[in-house]
């Protein structure tokens, strides 16, 4: 997540040379893309931090940091 990101509620994600933002409401690939293994790990990471995801939305919205969310293990 990025301060100054206007557009709907999402996240980023990067593995090696590929970049992608995912929709947090629906986990849906949004822009760019990732491999298929690497895209369903970050689905399977976001769903278990989903909440964390909107809560980090809205603190970005607000001008704030968003919080460290935990890495899948």
């Amino acid at each position: 997540m990025f301060p100054g990101d206007h557009a709907h509620a999402h996240f980023h994600a990067e593995f090696a040379e590929w970049k992608a933002t995912f929709l947090i409401g629906s986990l849906e690939l949004d822009e760019g893309g990732l491999p298929v293994a690497a895209a369903r790990l970050v689905k399977r990471w976001a769903k278990m931090h989903q909440a964390e995801l909107r809560d980090n939305w809205k603190l970005v919205e607000a001008g704030k940091p968003p919080t460290k969310i935990q890495p899948l293990e």
